[in-house]
């Protein structure tokens, strides 16, 4: 049973959300601040967090850099926010969706459902050529034997990447599956861009992973 971590100040509505999704069959914990949301995350395996941005003790942003720290795992931003830069700044802190409120209960399932089918095991299985490793489970990258540091955003890219080594991905797809909205936050210079320094940090002379299909998208040669 999948395990979520609901993290939101208002506790009706923090109720009704556990109450509904224990109902579709998943395990759920209920937080309502950002230190209960740690306390409750540590002792639990969690598979995705429900993650409100205003709380009692500081934003929900914070919190989500938190997690991307110590595991993988997606997160979901709950808010009443709804401003272009909040929502930038959560998809470049490893966000995987951005839920404005009042929001619909048979969608925010429904983007559960894709999220974590997506970030289930595809992908989990460490990668390692003998020059490059990825680790997903730990979410540690390294090169040479050195430890590669790199952002939430350019390591959701490798997953992609070993995920479907050898196939092309559209830039479309790329985005969709990135950022979960279809590009409408994020277009593909932000994705080129992420994607140039994700290159500079893991190739080499030697050493050559991702190819540009120009004006189609991008490719792992495997």
């Amino acid at each position: 049973m999948q395990r979520i971590l609901i993290v939101e100040d208002n506790w009706e509505l923090n109720k009704g959300i556990c109450y509904i999704l224990e109902k579709e069959g998943y395990a759920v914990n209920a937080a309502h601040s950002i230190e209960e949301a740690k306390e409750v995350y540590l002792q639990n395996e969690v598979r995705l967090v429900l993650l409100d941005v205003n709380l009692p003790d500081g934003e929900g942003f914070s919190f989500c850099v938190w997690v991307k720290e110590r595991h993988n795992i997606p997160v979901l931003f709950l808010t009443a926010r709804d401003m272009e830069e909040d929502a930038l700044l959560g998809y470049e802190l490893g966000a995987d969706d951005y839920v404005t409120k009042p929001f619909s209960m048979k969608i925010l399932l429904k983007k559960i459902d894709v999220i974590l089918k997506r970030s289930g095991d595809a992908g989990s299985r460490p990668w390692y050529d003998g020059f490059l490793k990825i680790d997903p489970a730990k979410a540690r990258v390294e090169v040479n034997g050195q430890e590669c540091a790199v952002t939430p955003t350019e390591f959701r890219l490798l997953q992609e990447f070993i995920t479907h080594g050898g196939q092309l991905l559209t830039y479309d797809v790329l985005l969709e599956r990135l950022w979960d909205s279809g590009g409408q936050f994020v277009d593909k210079h932000a994705l080129a861009v992420n994607v140039n320094r994700l290159r500079r940090k893991i190739e080499d002379e030697e050493h050559k992973y991702i190819s540009n299909v120009y004006g189609m998208g991008y490719q792992w040669l495997d």
